[in-house]
């Protein structure tokens, strides 16, 4: 048996490949795009990755000259960070003190009650509690865990802890949320 050239060999291999890959054109031609996209933005990447690298040995080298060396840059009053804490706990460094306070606005509607109530919010045990209050373990509850539970509550358990709410803490978001569920059960 006679052998085919090996240059017809490859023009029908070439042949076949063009067929095969022009079958898949419709399948390819739809994520080309995207393809173009992320090898763009994949590239810009790669070029910023290495202009930050030049730009670190250039601070090096700049940073070792005597004369020049880098400006110290002044640290913003309200920037405190861990190392600050742990020389100002030495007495080297005066940091401010900042407590943090409870949350409020649109960011009280997902946070907990704070850890340690003032005396004078926090109600006495046993002083005037509904039963109620203990029942739900009312004064835990966080808003959300609140909302969860207010579908299984009589109209009277809702206005009485309204009213408990509006005595002892006075808290908006809670007191919102108690008065509409309040108005939707009268409604039905």
């Amino acid at each position: 048996m006679t052998r085919v050239p090996f240059a017809a060999r490859l023009a029908a291999g070439v042949a076949v490949t063009v067929v095969e890959e022009a079958r898949k054109l419709p399948s390819t031609a739809i994520t080309f795009p995207m393809t173009v996209v992320s090898e763009v933005l994949a590239s810009s990447m790669r070029l910023q990755q290495q202009v930050t690298a030049l730009a670190i040995k250039g601070d090096q080298v700049i940073a070792a000259l005597p004369l020049i060396g880098t400006p110290d840059q002044e640290q913003p009053s309200w920037a405190v960070f861990d190392d600050d804490l742990a020389a100002a706990s030495d007495g080297d460094v005066d940091v401010p003190d900042h407590e943090p306070s409870p949350a409020t606005g649109r960011f009280a509607l997902y946070s907990t009650p704070p850890p340690d109530l003032p005396a004078e919010e926090s109600p006495a045990p046993g002083s005037e509690r509904p039963d109620i209050v203990d029942l739900v373990d009312y004064d835990t509850l966080a808003l959300a865990q609140l909302r969860a539970r207010l579908r299984t509550l009589t109209l009277d358990d809702l206005e009485t802890l309204r009213e408990y709410e509006g005595t002892s803490r006075g808290r908006a978001p809670f007191l919102t949320m108690l008065e509409n569920r309040i108005t939707t059960a009268k409604a039905k």
